[in-house]
């Protein structure tokens, strides 16, 4: 029964690491060609390049040992739901997987480089400058209010 839950739910996993690696390859370029990139305006954000050495809005900088055991360890739980918890709904499986690809993914900019790189700034808005891991972690917490929102009915 066991085999046949981590079957299934390898899909998750398998969405997850797909964001991690779209977040690392968009950081990666930035960090590659950030002085030909930097100011390039799109319709509603243009590329900046930022090193947030904290978390969001760059609270906690400087706290990179923290940081990067908090994200460990909200990893392996996120983990550890997804393929071992029973009676998680599809929606709730979607958002712990892509709240675990962005806690990967500015984990692993946290623990090799001692900072995450953002560079999406919103033209239309005054708002911190982000990446592709944060925007995966604000759809997973959207999916689960959805489902809060779901299940009050």
């Amino acid at each position: 029964m066991m085999l046949n839950i981590k079957n299934n739910r390898f899909y998750y996993i398998s969405l997850s690491i797909l964001i991690i690696i779209l977040d690392q390859y968009t950081k990666s370029i930035i960090n590659i060609n950030h002085t030909s990139l930097i100011k390039n305006d799109f319709l509603f954000f243009s590329i900046d390049y930022v090193k947030n050495y904290g978390a969001a809005f760059n609270i906690l900088s400087g706290s990179r040992i923290f940081l990067s055991t908090v994200s460990t360890i909200i990893s392996l739980f996120l983990i550890y739901i997804i393929l071992y918890k029973k009676y998680l709904s599809k929606l709730d499986l979607f958002s712990y997987s892509f709240i675990l690809a962005g806690t990967i993914g500015n984990g692993i900019d946290r623990i090799t480089n001692g900072y995450v790189i953002d560079f999406i700034n919103l033209n239309f808005i005054n708002f911190p400058v982000f990446n592709i891991a944060d925007i995966s972690i604000n759809i997973g917490f959207i999916f689960i209010i959805l489902g809060l929102i779901k299940n009050k009915r």
